[in-house]
């Protein structure tokens, strides 16, 4: 009972916003922090967030950070559900899908007012109960972004995730260019919308996308091959494992 059970010293490192309050004090930075909990979508919801703080005239930055680390409960987790597989390649969009490799990181975004990359479009997307409800919702929120000048940096990762964004591409923009950054990077689930997001930034920086680690495109979607690629707009599709799904659109 009392400081036995509750140490002030210990409980202010298991609230959620213990990791953003520790860099925010490291970088000297003295305005509000806060911190999103969800699945592989809440980078999606967290850059939703931080665009809306930017419409307060008293914000000039909105600094978004994603991490994830791959301990034991996160990974005992995952395998129970059957998630995982013993080792790389992770092989997208195939059918039945053959697992995904967990993997640990972070990543982080910079928002403001001006920039050479812009916010197009966000969608908010919605909650799936069960797994055959993803397909829809993947659907939904590709229909509303869908831009015939746009390539698709997806979050397919080796799961069921991979066939809900397929027949959302097949059925929504059957022509674009399809990356996932997870082929390379394995899921890293907090973080990985926010790699998603860098990636098609650097994408139309660069007018580049590199070619899909150890996969071939299934029939009916269209990955890079030369690197090069001439489109104006990415689309960054994330559909989590836990029930998420968000997306948003960036053009340059």
């Amino acid at each position: 009972t009392g400081a036995q059970s509750a140490s002030p010293l210990l409980f202010p490192e298991t609230v959620f916003n213990a990791p953003a309050s520790h860099l925010a004090a490291i970088f000297g930075i003295t305005g509000t922090s806060y911190t999103l909990v969800g699945d592989g979508a809440v980078g999606v919801l967290a850059v939703k967030m931080a665009s809306d703080l930017l419409e307060n005239a008293a914000f000039d930055f909105c600094l978004v950070v994603g991490a994830e680390e791959a301990d034991w409960l996160l990974c005992d987790a995952y395998h129970k559900w059957r998630l995982l597989k013993n080792e790389p390649p992770i092989e997208l969009f195939r059918d039945p899908p053959r697992g995904m490799v967990l993997s640990e990181g972070a990543g982080a975004v910079l928002l403001a007012r001006q920039g050479r990359e812009q916010i197009d479009a966000i969608d908010l997307g919605g909650n799936f109960s069960q797994r055959s409800e993803a397909k829809k919702i993947a659907g939904r929120v590709l229909h509303g972004l869908a831009d015939e000048n746009a390539c698709i940096v997806a979050s397919a990762n080796g799961t069921f995730v991979d066939l809900a964004e397929r027949e959302a591409i097949e059925h929504e923009l059957p022509g674009a260019l399809v990356y996932s950054p997870k082929a390379a990077f394995g899921e890293s689930v907090g973080a990985s919308a926010i790699w998603q997001v860098i990636v098609a930034a650097q994408s139309l920086r660069t007018k580049r996308l590199p070619p899909m680690l150890g996969s071939n495109a299934p029939r009916g979607l269209s990955f890079p091959e030369s690197g090069e690629t001439l489109h104006e707009k990415a689309i960054v599709l994330s559909c989590g494992l836990n029930q998420q799904i968000a997306g948003l659109r960036l053009r340059i």
